[in-house]
């Protein structure tokens, strides 16, 4: 008989929404996440400990006429 002792590592979750400010959107009707923003603020993240779980990209309404991306990224840590 052998014994298996499982370690539980408890995982720490942070959902965040980024998006570029809105002020893109009322000038150019329409803004998109810019990737250097975006990147830096990923490595900010990944310097404390967060690794990306999964993201997903979404475009959202604002005021009527005005699009917005934006991306709801899921992150987790030990």
């Amino acid at each position: 008989m052998s014994n298996i002792i499982l370690h539980k590592q408890n995982k720490e979750y942070k959902v965040v929404v980024y998006r570029e400010p809105l002020l893109g959107s009322l000038f150019l009707g329409g803004s998109r996440v810019d990737p250097v923003r975006y990147t830096a603020f990923l490595n900010n993240n990944a310097k404390d400990g967060w690794r990306v779980i999964t993201m997903e990209r979404e475009i959202r309404r604002e005021f009527i006429f005005f699009k917005r991306e934006a991306f709801l990224t899921i992150l987790e840590r030990d």
